[in-house]
């Protein structure tokens, strides 16, 4: 009943006018040709959404960048004891040179981490145009740098408003820069999407919004992060220090733990990392987060925030440590009462914050290692660059210290963070001497009415 139905009522049925003489062959002939038409570009092109893991084209495995003079070292050395030197000695290196850039102040580990931040995002963006090195691409390259360039400009840019405002009052370009940053920089987002909608080519559409969203996952990865760190930084250098040293520890003894106890294997993506290492690099962590945490906060230059001193043009870190930074007696419970035999502990309250911080480190920053780990899997490549011999590219370094900027940077804004005065100052150093004005007579009503202040006699 209802294929009659269909059949008497549909078009083209029994009930359906006869097409004209030429209609039906003409239209039939030219649905036809376009349909071939897109479903030979699909075949052609438009294979990118079905491709497995295997269809991935193998990326050539970066030269080895180490030094002729350790090669000759180590020549008689296994593999395994050669690699185990070679990243040691780089290691020591690399620490020693962070420990100089600490020393030369705040200003180079700004420095420092834009710098890792354009290498990190160089080493991403250069996997992905070798992954799809067959593709011509227009304007791939060139944008995804201008689009790191825009995103830099509007995060840097925020933080000099908020910083260097007293800096910048006194520069009249500046003004104008950071009185319309906002404007500029969307003006200059907007420059680079329309010059990608403009680039687009047909054979390519597909290929392409990959690339595009590539890029934008890139920079949230890399250059977002960075903004957390630097303003992690400006709350104190020992906010800086003792997050990114408890990973580097962490990183550190879980290898060496592993090395030479390893024997569980920990995770599919990582097969080099075992259980012992994990744990080992735990409890070495928080001791070792502990330690650093009442060393450095008996130094203004590492608890202070970084601010920046028009006067003496510099940043300087100079303040009354909060009580966070002071020495406090804490009562211990009664079963470590009996084995210590001590009553209280004096301890500084960071303390006890940065056994949150080592347990981070130690516990959830280890997973930002294993999501780089699958993301090489997955393009099957063994590192992201060869920049550092025995321990790959930069990004190989670094992939775990950005989720811990991240939970840094939200741990102080919920648990720490208060009303900052320095900022609240050069804030009100930039409004109108009217709007300034204002705000003096409210305040000192304030404090009148609170007490603080006596009220003036009038004569």
């Amino acid at each position: 009943m209802l294929e009659l139905r269909h059949r008497g009522g549909g078009p083209g049925g029994a009930g359906a006018p006869p097409p004209r003489e030429g209609e039906a062959a003409g239209g039939d002939h030219e649905t036809e040709s376009t349909s071939d038409k897109e479903t030979d570009i699909d075949d052609r092109y438009g294979d990118l959404d079905s491709r497995t893991d295997s269809d991935i084209p193998e990326i050539p495995p970066s030269s080895d960048r180490t030094p002729e003079i350790l090669k000759k070292a180590l020549s008689g050395l296994s593999s395994r004891w050669k690699n185990w030197w070679i990243r040691g000695i780089l290691t020591l290196t690399m620490i020693s040179l962070f420990f100089l850039i600490i020393y030369m102040g705040s200003f180079m580990l700004m420095l420092l981490v834009l710098s890792i931040q354009v290498k990190c995002f160089h080493e991403i963006i250069t996997i992905g145009y070798r992954v799809y090195r067959s593709y011509d691409l227009p304007w791939f390259r060139t944008l995804s740098w201008y689009f790191l360039l825009c995103v830099n400009y509007f995060f840097y840019g925020e933080t000099v408003a908020d910083y260097f405002a007293t800096f910048v009052q006194r520069e009249e370009q500046l003004q104008f820069l950071i009185r319309y940053h906002r404007f500029i920089s969307f003006a200059l987002y907007l420059a680079g999407f329309c010059m990608f909608v403009l680039s687009l080519v047909k054979k390519h559409y597909r290929l392409q919004f990959y690339m595009f969203a590539w890029t934008h996952v890139t920079l949230l990865i890399t250059v977002t992060q960075s903004h957390l760190v630097i303003q992690n930084l400006f709350e104190g250098m020992i906010w800086f220090l003792v997050p990114i040293s408890s990973v580097i520890c962490n990183d550190i003894t879980a290898y060496l733990f592993g090395f030479f106890f390893g024997r569980t294997p920990l995770i599919k993506l990582s097969p080099k990392k075992t259980w012992e290492g994990f744990i080992g690099g735990f409890f070495s962590t928080v001791v070792f987060g502990f330690t650093a945490a009442y060393v450095l906060s008996k130094y203004q230059y590492f608890v202070c925030p970084v601010e920046y001193r028009s006067d003496v043009n510099s940043f300087v870190t100079e303040c009354e440590p909060s009580e966070l930074f002071r020495l406090q007696s804490y009562s211990l419970p009664p079963f470590l009462k009996a084995v210590l035999r001590w009553e209280t502990v004096s301890l500084y309250p960071f303390q006890i914050h940065s056994i949150a911080l080592s347990t981070f480190a130690s516990l959830i920053g280890p997973f930002g290692g294993f999501f780089a780990s699958g993301f090489k899997r997955a393009f099957k490549i063994k590192d992201f660059a060869n920049t550092i011999p025995g321990h790959g590219g930069i990004m190989d370094r670094f992939d775990c210290q950005y989720l811990m900027a991240t939970f840094v940077h939200v741990y102080i804004t919920s648990f720490i963070r208060g009303p900052n005065p320095s900022k609240v100052l050069q804030q009100l150093l930039v409004l109108q001497p009217e709007q300034q004005l204002n705000i003096y007579k409210t305040l000192k009503t304030h404090l009148i009415e609170k007490g603080i202040l006596q009220p003036t006699l009038k004569v």
